[in-house]
């Protein structure tokens, strides 16, 4: 109740109103619950936030009948207090890159969260192409990954601190680590070799994740929070704390970690919401409790974290926005773990378009630029992370789905013939959309090839992949009249997830397919294997792919490389329009030895050899898998 009490006159109650509040809450609800109403008791610990901003609710009508001045008006102007009070003060990445220090700080979690998706995994190399694109893109944070998974993650976070860290204009690259010393440790020896280095160090807080994950008591947390953090901060002067499990946690608990970390050195704190639990009212409310409560908050950035579980999370960070969270953490398409997380592009873009709207809201001019995203490289960024990861774009994903700027309906064609306002509130060319222009022929050059590349994010591919993406270019050429970006791009990746050509895996050299509706269909295919062995091998299934995936199979047993594996997605689509475009095959498959999954892709103008190889692709990453002993440590699925 004193607690209660304290929030109301904050936002303009009188304490004895927010007594009366109290009172007459309570006896509303003795009857029901079967109590007098002096034993009903509404404390802020032990509801939500939600539950507490109803009773706060209640508060304007009373103060107004009471003859009072008005609560409602003194609730939003205290609110707009509280927004325009964030005035944080300028970093070092600020004053260096010139960054405006008010801006919303853009966190990309693709490489770290996003590789988190089931059969998303990505090599060293591949998180360089993608990093190098995210800096061009304006992120201001990379979290490059979880260094102490694996060595292959230690690698490619300290290789994209090395690279994308020293650039111009350069993104702070960061890594996260759990409460522990080995972790934090060994985030710090893979992000030093940045010019800004961040570690990320977390720690869960709700009461459920207290008990049964960590085993640990709420003053446990505590006093590992404030060791962790300063030992982090002893390392590296910029520090980033989450408190896992956030939004399900006691608030007056979170509060406390919160203070106790921004004690020990952390330079920005994290409201995770985990699960994807919290609405956008709660969001916010929790925002404002926090800066409301914890000590030293003024001196750092409150950033939020979130999952999409009821697909709320753009709205929950939106609403965090307009009540002080000056950094929101993100992935390009929104991937990551179950329904994923809050969508780059859509933040990016809410921004942009309705700056007027937000940019009011936080006192400011209303054409202010509220990011530091590039938005003509949204687009690019997007077809990268699909190309690279293998997980597709929904038609109907916001911004950057195949339909987000295509219209059916006559009436509304009508109108956009007429004026392009009339159904769009952005232009597609603002995000970069309409730069898939004609680049190239079959009489263009290696050179003239290579500089469109770097021009689509694609600067840092080796040598060997570029010779044969090249080839493969002047094939397609040869058979398509018409090359465009996005050709080049799935060719180039193509060469990219072909880890056959880059670690010596099985090749495929031929395959030849016999079919139709009155015969049985059959494949014959000819593998090249590491050692450099020639194996052919027949097989016959319901069709051409499934004979062609049945003769691999049989190959690779009979060259003792088997694997056990279930296919559990295929899914095909054009790259482009026209009876002669590339068609691009995504497979997923299921380790059923480890349990892991993972995806493979591959274009070409015929699907079936598209088909066998991105199974090939993908079965090449299940055999080097298996052949490391190395356990990969997931960031969650440990105890402190």
């Amino acid at each position: 109740g004193e607690i209660l009490e304290r929030r109301m006159a904050f936002l303009g109650v009188a304490g004895g109103e927010a007594r009366r509040v109290l009172r007459r809450r309570a006896v509303a609800e003795a009857p029901r619950r079967g109590r007098c109403h002096r034993c009903v008791r509404v404390t802020a610990v032990q509801q939500s936030a939600s539950a507490a901003a109803d009773v706060v609710a209640e508060a304007p009508a009373v103060a107004t009948a009471s003859g009072g001045v008005s609560a409602e008006g003194a609730r939003k102007e205290k609110k707009r207090e509280l927004s325009r009070d964030v005035f944080p003060k300028p970093s070092r990445h600020d004053v260096v890159t010139k960054r405006d220090p008010q801006r919303i700080k853009v966190f990309d979690t693709t490489l770290r969260d996003g590789e988190q998706s089931p059969g998303a995994t990505l090599n060293q190399e591949e998180k360089l192409i993608i990093a190098r694109q995210l800096a061009k893109l304006g992120v201001d944070v990379i979290e490059a990954g979880f260094p102490v998974a694996s060595e292959g993650d230690f690698a490619a976070v300290q290789s994209i601190a090395t690279v994308v860290g020293n650039m111009d204009d350069p993104p702070i690259i960061c890594g996260l680590a759990r409460a522990l010393k080995r972790d934090i440790e060994r985030c710090y020896e893979a992000v030093k070799h940045a010019a800004f280095p961040r570690i990320h160090t977390f720690i869960a807080t709700s009461d459920i994740h207290m008990e049964h994950k960590l085993r640990k008591s709420r003053e446990e947390v505590l006093a590992i929070t404030t060791e962790m953090v300063s030992y982090a901060r002893s390392l590296c002067e910029d520090v980033e704390f989450s408190a896992e499990d956030a939004t399900r946690s006691d608030p007056e608990f979170l509060y406390e970690v919160f203070s106790r970390a921004i004690e020990a050195g952390a330079t920005t704190i994290n409201v995770p919401d985990t699960v994807g639990f919290t609405t956008p009212s709660e969001m916010g409310a929790l925002i404002r409790g926090i800066r409301e409560n914890v000590r030293g908050v003024e001196d750092v950035t409150i950033s939020v974290h979130g999952h999409d579980d009821l697909g709320l999370a753009v709205a929950n960070f939106m609403s965090a926005i307009e009540n002080g969270c000056r950094q929101v953490e993100c992935t390009v398409n929104g991937i990551g773990e179950r329904a994923g997380n809050a969508s780059l592009e859509e933040l990016a873009m809410t921004m942009y378009v309705r700056r007027a709207h937000y940019n009011g809201v936080l006192g400011r001019d209303e054409n202010r630029m509220m990011t530091n995203i590039n938005h003509e490289e949204i687009y690019a960024s997007s077809r990268m992370v699909s190309n690279l990861t293998g997980m597709l774009v929904q038609p109907n994903k916001a911004i950057v789905g195949a339909n987000a700027f295509a219209h059916e309906s006559g009436i509304h064609q009508d109108g956009i013939l007429k004026n392009r306002l009339t159904y769009e509130i952005m232009d597609a060319r603002s995000i970069g959309l309409n730069k898939n222009t004609l680049v190239l022929g079959k009489h263009s050059g290696r050179h003239a090839f290579r500089s469109r590349l770097a021009e689509l994010g694609y600067g840092d591919v080796q040598e060997d992949e570029l010779n044969r993406a090249f080839i493969k270019f002047k094939e397609l050429a040869d058979k398509k009249k018409d090359i465009t970006d996005l050709d080049l791009e799935s060719i180039v990746g193509d060469e990219v997830k072909n880890i056959a050509g880059r670690e010596g895996g099985v090749r495929l050299e031929c395959v030849q397919v016999i079919t139709g509706d009155r015969v049985l269909p059959s494949a014959t295919v000819a593998l090249i294997l590491p050692d450099g062995e020639r194996r052919v091998g027949s097989s016959i299934g319901t069709g051409p792919v499934d004979a062609a995936y049945k003769a691999v199979h049989q190959l690779l047993r009979d060259a003792e490389l088997p694997v056990d594996v279930k296919l559990e997605e295929y899914i095909v689509q054009s790259v482009t329009a026209g009876i002669d475009a590339l068609g691009e095959i995504n497979v997923r498959v299921r380790d059923n030895v480890k349990g892991t999954v993972v995806s493979g892709s591959a274009a070409n103008t015929d699907i079936v050899v598209a088909s066998t190889q991105a199974f090939l692709n993908a079965l090449n990453r299940v055999i080097l898998m298996n052949a490391s002993s190395e356990p990969r440590v997931h960031p969650q699925s440990a105890t402190i």
